[in-house]
């Protein structure tokens, strides 16, 4: 009789188990419900013409911030706005002393851009708040949805969650006009006491963020998801071309040190040493105002802005330095000077958690998707985070390439497969302690 009850007793955990093991696989986000709400979104922030001008700190943003907070407490998560700005929604796990799984993006976008940038990591976030919900799966870690405040105008909400945001920081103008500190007062945060938004290290156990490519490999190369591998570092130069003005009629041409004709040497310089290097380094001379801009004059000074990115930053100086040589080669040819000055606003490289990347894939792949570890060109949350918690990203494609454009766009079932990916990667990390 006793190995009678053991064996059904074994049955039973095991038919328990399974059916846990069954729901953590077939769990599904609802398609209609994911892409209504990108539909009602993008609603949010137009003008007259119709354009999305959704900018962080404007009506708009306000609008669409009420819209999913909303949406939110709907979803019974305890949602707050910390100091920053950034939404917060939690929702308790079955151990309040395991630190937060938490996923999220942002909704704010830049001026006349698409309806997919930082939308479709935030309803996709809220998206697996209501699947677990309605099939009543409550996970052992505490879950945190996170709306950062402002990322297009600087990644003003997750640089104060990390620490980094100054009150000299908080002074500049914001896209909106008003400055950042203004504007963060007007969401609902308090920049008074921002420091009070800072989440130290081993305060998060994961940070997700579901994001649109922004580029073209994921549709050209025919892949479902895209594991992030790290965000790329972001350096500026500007640089300054001193030749010397004179007349263009009685100037002879070897007697001329035209400063636009250094920098288009020098244009081309760039374009060749970034092309020298094996890998995904990219360089990009991408502003240029020459004086005295007269048909009859030859231009005398020449300014131009140099960016420079890649996932290591040894390698974006080591490229920058034989750009200088370039340029002082370019400089004694044509009679002029060529001045470099480091600016301030730049952005370290950043790597997601190896880990992470790995049960991303292994997520995708058992929902059947193809998968490609890639770099992220350009800066998202993540990249503030991961200086504070492992981090991982899931990129979708992006049609065309296309992004910070009307024509932005990514399907849905492109949407779905990547809501389901973190889904399943959100699962799978919970089961770790």
């Amino acid at each position: 009789m006793k190995k009678i009850f053991l064996c059904v007793l074994v049955f039973a955990s095991f038919n328990v188990f399974s059916q846990k093991a069954t729901i953590a696989k077939t769990v599904n986000v609802n398609q209609q419900r994911l892409q209504q709400r990108i539909s009602e979104l993008e609603k949010f922030g137009k003008d007259s013409t119709g354009k999305g001008y959704r900018i962080a700190y404007t009506k708009g943003d306000q609008q669409g911030r009420a819209w999913f907070i909303d949406l939110m407490k709907k979803a019974r998560l305890e949602v707050t706005i910390d100091y920053a700005g950034n939404i917060i929604g939690k929702r308790k796990g079955k151990n309040p002393l395991l630190k937060p799984i938490t996923f999220g993006s942002h909704l704010d976008m830049v001026p006349d851009g698409g309806n997919y940038d930082g939308c479709v990591g935030s309803i996709g976030a809220l998206e697996i708040i209501e699947v677990l919900n309605e099939n009543k799966i409550v996970t052992d870690h505490p879950l945190e949805v996170i709306i950062f405040s402002n990322e297009e105008g600087g990644t003003i909400g997750s640089m104060a969650m990390s620490g980094h945001i100054t009150a000299e920081g908080l002074k500049q103008v914001s896209q909106s006009g008003v400055t950042m500190g203004e504007g963060t007062r007007a969401i609902g945060g308090n920049p008074d006491s921002i420091q009070n938004s800072v989440r130290k290290k081993g305060d998060i156990k994961a940070f997700l963020e579901l994001h649109i490519e922004q580029g073209g490999i994921l549709e050209k190369e025919n892949i479902q998801i895209g594991v992030v591998e790290g965000i790329v570092g972001i350096i500026h130069w500007e640089i300054t071309v001193d030749g010397f003005a004179n007349h263009a009629g009685t100037t002879p041409m070897n007697m001329r040190q035209d400063a636009l004709l250094a920098s288009a040497k020098l244009i081309v310089a760039v374009n060749e040493v970034i092309n020298s290097y094996a890998g995904r380094q990219v360089g990009t001379i991408g502003k240029i105002a020459a004086q005295p801009g007269a048909y009859n004059v030859i231009p005398g000074k020449v300014t131009m802005g140099l960016e420079i990115r890649d996932l290591s930053y040894d390698k974006i100086w080591t490229l920058f330095h034989d750009i200088e040589k370039s340029a002082a080669s370019i400089a004694t040819a044509s009679g002029t000077t060529i001045t470099f000055i480091h600016q301030a606003n730049e952005s370290k490289p950043a790597l997601t958690a190896k880990t992470i990347q790995e049960t991303i894939v292994a997520s995708a792949k058992a929902l059947g998707f193809t998968t490609k570890v890639m770099q992220s060109g350009a800066g998202h949350d993540s990249q503030e985070i991961a200086l504070i918690a492992p981090v991982g990203m899931i990129f979708i494609p992006s049609i065309g390439g296309i992004s910070h454009s009307p024509k932005e766009f990514s399907k849905t079932r492109d949407m779905v497969n990547g809501t389901n990916v973190l889904l399943q990667t959100i699962l799978k990390l919970d089961k770790e302690q």
